[in-house]
């Protein structure tokens, strides 16, 4: 696959291979490893990638933004993975966006 080629597909080929090294060997894969520390390690790597991705972003560092958002994502897939989350249902939940005003989808957050 080409630079140009890329698209959020990658993110769905992504979470499966996340989501098939569940019961790997924490020797052999860094995924495994996260799955085996549990919920609360998984959910702890996800905020210190989007800060140091916030970092980035607020001293102008492109490059570092490229970076740090990869590894913000892959964190943020090993933790759906590890919540029971597909990509499918994340998708749907940004497509019934749609349209929306985000101040008018807050609001109606605030009263579910």
């Amino acid at each position: 696959m080409t630079k140009g080629s890329l698209n959020g597909s990658i993110l769905d080929s992504l979470f499966k291979v996340i989501d098939s090294r569940r019961g790997a060997d924490p020797e052999s894969s860094h995924t495994a490893k996260l799955f085996h520390r549990g919920l609360d390690k998984i959910a702890q790597k996800v905020g210190e990638e989007a800060v140091e991705t916030v970092i980035e972003g607020t001293r102008g560092r492109k490059d570092g933004v490229v970076s740090e958002s990869a590894d913000l994502l892959y964190h943020l897939l090993v933790l759906w993975a590890a919540s029971g989350v597909t990509p499918a249902e994340v998708w749907a939940a940004l497509d019934g966006r749609k349209g929306v005003s985000g101040i008018a989808e807050k609001a109606a957050r605030k009263s579910d």
